[in-house]
Parts: structure tokens; sequence; C-alpha cells
């Protein structure tokens, strides 16, 4: 996959799932739940035990079915041995420049962290490709992102912290390009009891909201967004 079809998918799914688990077995079996609730993307974060393994195993085995990405990257070593491994997008929680330049420079998709505008701006001009603003729920929410939105209409922003049932309509209607959501997703609670069916229903959730989300943009009833995927 190039990375024009990597950035198109992100934002047609509208969904980023953030997998944290335990260990690797939890971690594929959240991938599953995830793909089964309709969400064809799983971002396997650094903090998951084996995370490149994991990776590794998934761009092999369902690469071609599954946009694979690595989470938690804070640095250029640890998104090359992803990129690797076969990650198709990098998420970082915060912003480095060398490291969004780096992954540029091989040709991959980046979503550089950013929480204030400077930092955004600056996430920005370096070439990301999404700016995954983190984390949104504690600076407020989709009310935060309309803020964003105003001077920087051209930046695509994926809201992670704060994003869940509740919340993911809200986001959409302020100009998300995607949402990044973690634990209201990917609950450790139904990988630690064996339940991923949980884990798939509130999947399904999460997609039919963005879609109302977005069906209310299309109809006038919320804030178009004025948005730059980067070519």
């Amino acid at each position: 996959m190039n990375a024009e079809y990597v950035k198109k998918r992100i934002v047609e799914i509208g969904i980023v799932p953030v997998v944290r688990a335990s260990s690797a077995k939890e971690a594929m079996i959240a991938v599953d739940a995830i793909c089964s609730g309709g969400i064809p993307i799983a971002e396997i974060t650094m903090t998951v035990p084996g995370a490149i393994e994991i990776i590794r195993e998934l761009a092999k085995s369902r690469g071609s079915e599954v946009l694979v990405g690595a989470g938690t990257v804070l640095d250029a070593e640890t998104a090359a041995q992803c990129l690797d491994a076969g990650a198709q997008f990098i998420v970082s929680p915060g912003l480095d420049v060398k490291t969004v330049e780096f992954i540029k420079k091989r040709g991959s998709v980046i979503m550089a962290g950013a929480l204030t505008p400077t930092e955004v701006i600056t996430a920005w001009k370096a070439g990301a490709d999404f700016v995954k603003v983190f984390p949104c729920g504690q600076v407020g929410g989709p009310k935060y992102i309309n803020a964003l939105r105003g001077p920087l209409p051209q930046v695509p922003l994926v809201p992670t912290g704060g994003v869940n049932l509740n919340t993911a309509v809200d986001f959409i209607l302020a100009g998300c390009a995607a949402l990044g959501v973690g634990g209201e997703l990917v609950q450790s609670a139904a990988l630690k009891e064996g339940r991923p069916e949980i884990i798939t229903e509130a999947a399904r959730k999460f997609i039919e909201l963005v879609k109302q989300g977005r069906e209310k943009l299309a109809h006038g009833n919320g804030q178009p967004a004025t948005q730059t995927v980067r070519a």
C-alpha cells in the first residue's frame, strides 16, 4: 500500500483504534475483534510487549486487508524498526520534528502528536500527514478542536483522549479527519475476561457514530471541514 492509499483509507474509515494490551496474544485478539466490528485498521502501541513482532506478523498475515500502524513511537530509530516490520503508518504522542522528517523521507505516513497551536503548526510545517491532538479530552475536547480549526482549517486533526461514544459525533462535527480511540474501544477488561465481542460491538457503534456525524455535515447541520491531506 502506498502512502496516498493509506491516508485515504484512514480518512474513509474515520476511526484509528489504539491497541494497548498486556500481551501479544491479547493484542492479536483485539485486532481480530476490531476488524470483526468493521474497522480494518489497528495502531499497535510500543507499550505492548513484543509490539514490533506483532506488527511484523500482522503485516505479513493481514497487511492486504488491514492497515497496520505503530503507535507511541518516540524517535526515528523506533520508527525505522516499525517501518521495516511492515507498519503502514506511524503515530507519536508528542512532536519530534526529526522523526517526522525521517518518516517522510521513507515515503510513509506520520500522524504526529501535538497539543498547542504552535505544536500543531510546527508538525504540519515539518510534513506531518495528520496531527494527533493529544490529550484532547483534558483541554476541551470538541470545543478545543473547533478553536484550532478556526485558524488552521487546512490541517487534518485526529483527536485522541476524550473520544468516546458520547463525544464521537461532536468531534466529527468539529471537523476532525478521523478519531483516535483507545480504551473506550479496546477495553482491557474485555480482553482479560475473554470477551472480544464487547470490542466488536463497540467498533460497530463507533463506525455508526462517524457515519452519523458525517451525514450531518453533508446536510449542513454541522461545520463543514476544509482540510488538506498532503499529496
